[in-house]
């Protein structure tokens, strides 16, 4: 399978790079989990240390803030 994954944690067991499954193991783990998937902080920012946590409201927070500074 063929995916563009921009997670640069390739020795995840879930990056699309070590199995068959493309994303849907990633994405399952972080929905179980009330995370959100480290490729949509990769479309807010490339700077990590602006990421506090992967959860669905430091997500929130993060595209707030970044909206709010333009």
């Amino acid at each position: 399978m063929d995916i563009n994954c921009t997670c640069q944690s390739t020795s995840c067991k879930y990056h699309p790079n070590n199995h068959s499954e493309g994303c849907t193991p990633c994405i399952m783990k972080n929905l179980k989990q009330r995370h959100v998937p480290n490729c949509y902080f990769n479309l807010i920012t490339d700077d990590k240390s602006e990421i506090k946590g992967y959860s669905i409201e430091d997500f929130a927070r993060l595209v707030i803030e970044k909206e709010n500074s333009k």
